[in-house]
């Protein structure tokens, strides 16, 4: 049974940064595509940001492209999502999940077979 364990989340000012972090266990980690989602209150869980398998490609919301950078290290078992110049509207909990995405599905939701428990960031304005 793989289990992914989110840490990293706080409270932050607007225009402050946070790195969060998400350790999976087992040993199928490097053969599976990662991703960020988030979900706000009231709101529908949305894509944030993935990376495939390999590290090779990576992907990111509108909302967030060239603001926040996804990585991960397949030694450590580690994602990584590093968010800067963070605004009030990223406010959410963030969650990570693993899966193997096909014909560029990333963004799906159903693409992905395993999900954290989530970690709150909130941004003050």
């Amino acid at each position: 049974q793989v289990q992914l364990v989110e840490s990293g989340g706080g409270l932050v000012q607007a225009g402050g940064s946070l790195r969060l972090s998400c350790a999976a266990s087992g040993r199928i980690f490097s053969t599976y595509d990662m991703a960020w989602f988030r979900q706000a209150p009231g709101k529908e869980r949305e894509f944030v940001a993935a990376i495939r398998w390999s590290g090779s490609n990576t992907y990111y919301a509108d909302s967030v492209k060239g603001r926040f950078t996804i990585s991960r290290d397949n030694a450590k078992n580690t994602v990584y999502l590093q968010m800067d110049s963070l605004k009030p509207e990223d406010t959410a909990v963030y969650y990570c999940a693993m899966g193997r995405w096909g014909g560029g599905s990333y963004y799906r939701k159903d693409s992905y077979n395993y999900w954290g428990q989530g970690t709150q960031v909130t941004v003050s304005s």
